[in-house]
C-alpha cells in the first residue's frame, strides 16, 4: 500500500525548515553549529554541568533573532541545527543532518564546506541524546519497536524522542526576579554534596545567561529607537529596553517588565507551553491598571504582540496558554487578564497561542460568554475544560490530592501536566486498530509484510468473540509494555546527559533537592502514552463480535480475506455494507459505546500499571489524536468497521467522522461515557455551524450546561459550513482566513494536506 509523505513537510513550513532560513541567511553558513559543536567537542568528557554550560553559552544569545516593526515586547528565537534543549532541536543534544545538507544543496557550497559538514554530521551520528537513547534498548525492546518514522512506516508503535510539556513556576521567576532566584540557590549550595554544589552553581551560570540574554536585546534596543526615526516607534522600543535592562537586575515591577522576563525564559529554556498565565500575569496586569500605568487597550494590543511572537515561534502543536479555573492565587485579577487575551486571541485571529478556559460552576460568567463570542467569530479558540470534572479525575489518574489536581494544565495537544510539580513527556505512539489488524493476522502486519507483534493463534482457531479480544489485548499489552520500557530508558539517557538547567530552576523540588530535573529533581516523573484509532478499533471490534459471531454472517478467515482485499469485489463489498450498519459509537448506543468503554478502560489500565514496573511515578494515555490519526491510517489495512485501508481513523474519542448519526445530544451522551479518571488528557472535537452560534445561542448554551453537567471533561469547538469548507478546496487563495481545530491543534484549512482536509469535511456538523 503506497503512502505519502508526513503532511506538514508537503504543505508548510515547520519549525525546522524555518530553522534552515535562519542558517541560510547567516553570513556564514553552519558557523553557529560549528561553534556548538566546537563547543561540545572541548567538554565532551567533562562534567554533564560544564558540558552543557559550553554549550549553551554558544547558543545563547546567538540564537535570539532582531526585533521586527510592530514587536511590541522582544523576543524571537531560531534553533540552529546542532543544539542542546528538551524539544525545540529535538531531544538533549540534537543534530538534524538533513536540514544541515539542505544549508549545504540550497546555499550552494563548494566541496570543502560539504566535506565539512558532513564531517560535523558524522561527529554528531552517536553522540545526539536520541541516538544514545536509540542504542540502549536491549535488543528484545529493538526488536519490538524498529522503526522511529512513525509517520511513513507500518508499525503498532513507535517511541518519540524530546522531553515535552514542561510547564514552568512563571509565578516564582516573577516573584523573586533572577537575582531572587540567585539568592536562593546561592544560600541553598551551604552545606551540599560536591556535585550538588557543581550543580546548584551551574543553576546560577544559566540564569547569569538568562540577564546576558535580556542585556543584549536591551542594547538592540536601544540601537533601533536611536535610528528609526519615529516618535511612536521609539518610545515602544524604548520600553523594551527598559524592561529587558530592569529584569535583568531585578523582579519585575510592571505588566509590560512581568512579560518580557517570562517570554525570555521561556525561549531560553526550550519550553513551548506557558501554563495559568491569568494566574501569574493578573496580578502586575490588574495594579497598572489601577494606578492608570497603562490602559486596557494598551495592555490587550501588548498581548496581541506577544501572540504573535508565539505564531513566529510556530509550534502548532504546543504554546498553550492556560485562563480560568480553580487554585487560582487572585482570581478577580486573574479574570482580567482572561477578558484581555480572549480579546487578544479574536483580534489576531491566528492558530498560536492554543488559548484554553478552565471552568467551574460559580466561576465569573463572564469568562464563559466571552469565550463563546470569540468562538463563534470563527476562531477555535478559547479550548473548554470543565474543572468540576477534571479536577477529581486527574486526582483519581494521577493519584494526588484534589488541592494539587487543581494546578493541572493541558499541554501540547491536550496532555496533562501538574504545574511545574511534575513531567509526563508522551514517548510513545501506539496505534490500537493496527493492533488489531495484527491479531487478526497473528502478528503479521499485511502492509509492511513482516512479523511486527508476538504470535496471538490463526483467526481460524478463534471460537468465540473472546478468543479474538485476547488475541488484540495480548498485541497491544506487548506493545504498551514496549513502550513503556523505553519512557523509563528515554529518562534515564536524558538525565545521564544533561541537568537541563533552565528547567530544573523553576521546577518544584530540584533546588531544595540539589538534583537535576531527570535525575531526582522533579516532584513527580510521569510518562504518557499516545494511544490512536481507539474508536476504530472498539466500532471494528463490535462488528466481528455481531457479523461472524452472533449473526453468522460471515466466518472469521472469510472477513480478514475481505479485509486484505479491501473489500474490492461484489461478494466482499456487500459484506462492508453489513459491517457498516453494525452500530456505532457515538450514537448513545448500548452495544457500541460499551465496547469502546472496553476498549478504553482496558487500554487505560494496563498502561497505567507499568508505571510501578518501570519505575514511574505515573504511566498514563493521551487520546490527543493531532493530525495522526490521519498520517497512520495510511499505514493500516482495511478495518472490520468498514473502513477501507489507508483511510484515516477515527479522531481523539471522537466517533468516526459521519457515523454519528443520531444527533448532537446522543453524540455527547457517548463522549461521557468514557471514564476521564484513567487517563492524561483527551480530545473532543465539535463542529457547529455559524448559525446555531448566532441564532440559538441559547440552545447552544443549554446543550453545553447539559453536557458538562453530565461529565463532559472538554470541548474544541469550531463553528463552520461544510459549503465554505468546500469552497476553500476549490478557491484556497481566497479562503486563507479559515481556521478549523484537527485534533489537539488549530491551522488555517487551505494549510492541511487533501486527505486530512477531507477528514475534517467528513466530520458531523451539528446545526
Amino acid at each position: 500500500m503506497a503512502h505519502a509523505a508526513s503532511p506538514f513537510r508537503q504543505t508548510m513550513k515547520t519549525l525546522h525548515d524555518l530553522n534552515v532560513e535562519a542558517a541560510l541567511a547567516a553570513p556564514a553558513p553552519l558557523a553557529r553549529e560549528r561553534a556548538i559543536t566546537a563547543a561540545f567537542r572541548a567538554h565532551e568528557h567533562d562534567s554533564p554541568v560544564t558540558r552543557e554550560l559550553a554549550v549553551l553559552s554558544s547558543q545563547f544569545p546567538s540564537s535570539f533573532e532582531p526585533i521586527e516593526d510592530g514587536d511590541l515586547i522582544a523576543g524571537r528565537i531560531r534553533y540552529p541545527l546542532v543544539s542542546f534543549g528538551p524539544e525545540p532541536g529535538g531531544l538533549g543534544y540534537a543534530c538534524l543532518a538533513g536540514q544541515i545538507r539542505s544549508v549545504v544543496t540550497e546555499r550552494g557550497l563548494d566541496e570543502a564546506a560539504r566535506a565539512e559538514a558532513e564531517e560535523l554530521i558524522a561527529f554528531w551520528e552517536a553522540r545526539t541524546t536520541e541516538s544514545k537513547t536509540r542504542a540502549a534498548y536491549p535488543p528484545a525492546l529493538a526488536a519490538a519497536l524498529p522503526s522511529d518514522a512513525w509517520t511513513s512506516d507500518s508499525g503498532a508503535a513507535f517511541p518519540l524522542y524530546r522531553m515535552a510539556g514542561t510547564v514552568l513556576d512563571y509565578a516564582k521567576l516573577l516573584r523573586l526576579g533572577l537575582g531572587g532566584l540567585d539568592a536562593e540557590v546561592a544560600a541553598r549550595v551551604a552545606g551540599a554534596e560536591p556535585a550538588q554544589r557543581e550543580f546548584l552553581e551551574g543553576l546560577r551560570a544559566a540564569l547569569r545567561l538568562v540577564a546576558a540574554s535580556l542585556r543584549h536585546y536591551a542594547a538592540q534596543s536601544r540601537s533601533l529607537a536611536a535610528d528609526c526615526g519615529d516618535d511612536a516607534r521609539e518610545a515602544e522600543l524604548k520600553v523594551i529596553a527598559s524592561s529587558c535592562e530592569a529584569v535583568a537586575q531585578r523582579a519585575p515591577a510592571t505588566f509590560h517588565e512581568a512579560i518580557q522576563l517570562a517570554w525570555i525564559y521561556a525561549l531560553i529554556s526550550g519550553t513551548w507551553n506557558y501554563g495559568r498565565v491569568d494566574d501569574w500575569l493578573g496580578p502586575f496586569l490588574a495594579r497598572d491598571l489601577d494606578a492608570r500605568l497603562l490602559t486596557e487597550e494598551t495592555a490587550t494590543e501588548t498581548i496581541c504582540s506577544w501572540w504573535r511572537l508565539m505564531k513566529a515561534y510556530e509550534n502548532q502543536f504546543n504554546n498553550r496558554v492556560i485562563i480560568g479555573g480553580r487554585g487560582r492565587a487572585d482570581g478577580d485579577a486573574s479574570d482580567r487578564f482572561a477578558l484581555l487575551a480572549m480579546e487578544a486571541t479574536r483580534r489576531v485571529c491566528l492558530n498560536q497561542p492554543q488559548l484554553s478556559l478552565r471552568f467551574y460552576k460559580g466561576q465569573n460568567p463572564a469568562l464563559m460568554a466571552r469565550a463563546l463570542d470569540v468562538i463563534g467569530e470563527g476562531c477555535t479558540f478559547p479550548i473548554l475544560y470543565n474543572d468540576d470534572v477534571n479536577i477529581p479525575a486527574v486526582a483519581r489518574a494521577f493519584g494526588v490530592q484534589e488541592t494539587e489536581a487543581a494546578q493541572y494544565t493541558p499541554y501540547g495537544c491536550g496532555e496533562y501536566v501538574l504545574a511545574h510539580r511534575s513531567v509526563g513527556t508522551p514517548n510513545g505512539v501506539v496505534n490500537l486498530a493496527k493492533c488489531l489488524e495484527l491479531a487478526l493476522h497473528d502478528g503479521w502486519d499485511p502492509v509492511a509484510r513482516r512479523q511486527a507483534g508476538p504470535r496471538t493463534g490463526n483467526v481460524a482457531g478463534f471460537a468465540s468473540f473472546e478468543g479474538v479480544w485476547r488475541a488484540y489485548a495480548a498485541q497491544l499489552e506487548h506493545f504498551v509494555a514496549a513502550l513503556a520500557e523505553q519512557e523509563r530508558i528515554e529518562y534515564d539517557v536524558a538525565g545521564r546527559e544533561a541537568p537541563f538547567l533552565f528547567l530544573s530552576a523553576l521546577y518544584d523540588d530540584c533546588i531544595a533537592r540539589a538534583m537535576p530535573i531527570f535525575s531526582g529533581g522533579v516532584r513527580h516523573l510521569g510518562g504518557t502514552n499516545e494511544t490512536y484509532g481507539n474508536t476504530t478499533a472498539a466500532d471494528a471490534l463490535l462488528a466481528i463480535e455481531h457479523v461472524v459471531f452472533r449473526d453468522r454472517a460471515v466466518t472469521l478467515p472469510r472477513l480478514v480475506a475481505a479485509l486484505d482485499a479491501n473489500f474490492a469485489g461484489p461478494d466482499y463489498e456487500a459484506l462492508r455494507q453489513r459491517l457498516l450498519t453494525v452500530p456505532k459509537y457515538g450514537n448513545d448506543d448500548d452495544a457500541a459505546d460499551a465496547m469502546a468503554q472496553r476498549v478504553h478502560e482496558h487500554a487505560c489500565g494496563l498502561t497505567r500499571a507499568q508505571a510501578a514496573r518501570v519505575g514511574l511515578d505515573s504511566y498514563l494515555v493521551v487520546v490527543i489524536n493531532n493530525h495522526a490519526n490521519t498520517i497512520l491510517g495510511r499505514t493500516t489495512a482495511a478495518s472490520a468497521d468498514g473502513r477501507r485501508a489507508c483511510e484515516r481513523l477515527a479522531n481523539g474519542n471522537n466517533p468516526t467522522p459521519g457515523a454519528d448519526r443520531s444527533g448532537v445530544t446522543a453524540f455527547l451522551n457517548s463522549l461521557v461515557k468514557l471514564d476521564p479518571g484513567i487517563h492524561a488528557g483527551t480530545v473532543q472535537n465539535m463542529k457547529f455551524s455559524g448559525g446555531l452560534f448566532r441564532r440559538h445561542r441559547a440552545k447552544l448554551e443549554a446543550l453545553l450546561r447539559a453536557y458538562w453537567a453530565g461529565g463532559g471533561t472538554q470541548a474544541m469547538i469550531t463553528v463552520v459550513s461544510r459549503a465554505d469548507l468546500e469552497s476553500a478546496m476549490r478557491e484556497p487563495e481566497n479562503w486563507g482566513h479559515l481556521m478549523v481545530r484537527v485534533g489537539g491543534f488549530s491551522i488555517r484549512f487551505v494549510e492541511l494536506p487533501r486527505d486530512v482536509q477531507i477528514e475534517i469535511i467528513s466530520r458531523t456538523l451539528y446545526e
